[in-house]
């Protein structure tokens, strides 16, 4: 299209405010554009809007990848978890949401093998290597920020005692400073539901998981939108002393 358009890389790039470097590496293949740059490009170009919806489309599609389960259970469990331990090394400020369970880094080991209970294969290794990941939590150079509804702390993936366990260690890990935990209690008015777990790390990059697998968004409109939804619920969410106190009364409940 734009050799058709009599059109140079330079004058492209200059459109675009991008590198000739980065047109060229999209031009070859190097690189796969961001559903922003497609848009740039095409209407640079003057593309006809059903050659732009096509290509948005495919573009979309470049920056989205489908990770199923039943993948992870032939390559291994435990590959899952470097993979993860990766993501957390490389980003600096990491966001969880927490609708309906408890993740792995905050997670005792009886809570971990618990909800690993379903898996089909072996989980000896993959118990290992979570709890070997929530070291990460004790890195000053990184912030993580936890939101957890009400269902998330009290669904009993593991007996009275053992839950309580739990919730004690989600309120000492909310004692670290660079660690933040927040939570949702039921009752609080929020205007959209909690559809999915889903993490955010950076601004590069989005996990979103369902029973099945987990989406890895790399879209920065799919990034955007689940950093605006997780300021929505940070935004009803208890922190503090107030969270802590909520904790507490739930531990006392499940102690009783």
């Amino acid at each position: 299209m734009r050799k058709r358009a009599s059109r140079t890389q330079v004058w492209l790039a200059r459109r675009c405010n991008m590198s000739q470097t980065k047109l060229s590496n999209i031009e070859t293949g190097r690189i796969t554009p961001g559903l922003v740059d497609v848009e740039l490009i095409l209407r640079a170009l003057d593309a006809p809007p059903e050659l732009v919806a096509e290509v948005a489309s495919l573009a979309r599609l470049a920056n989205t990848e489908w990770q199923g389960k039943r993948a992870s259970w032939r390559r291994g469990l435990e590959k899952r978890q470097t993979e993860l331990a990766g993501l957390e090394a490389e980003a600096t400020t990491l966001r969880y949401f927490l609708p309906a369970m408890v993740t792995g880094l905050l997670a005792t080991p009886e809570y971990v093998r618990a909800s690993l209970g379903h898996s089909p294969v072996d989980i000896s290794k993959t118990v290992a290597k979570k709890l070997e990941r929530q070291s990460v939590l004790y890195d000053d150079a990184k912030r993580f920020t936890f939101l957890l509804t009400e269902q998330a702390v009290r669904w009993a993936v593991v007996p009275s005692a053992a839950m309580a366990v739990q919730i004690d260690r989600l309120v000492s890990l909310s004692h670290l400073p660079n660690v933040h935990i927040g939570v949702i209690p039921l009752g609080a008015t929020v205007e959209r539901g909690p559809m999915n777990t889903f993490t955010v790390y950076d601004q590069r990059l989005a996990t979103v998981e369902n029973f099945t697998g987990r989406l890895v968004l790399q879209d920065a409109r799919d990034i955007a939108e689940h950093l605006e939804v997780f300021g929505l619920y940070e935004r009803h969410a208890l922190f503090g002393e107030e969270a802590r106190a909520l904790l507490g009364e739930w531990a006392a409940a499940y102690r009783s």
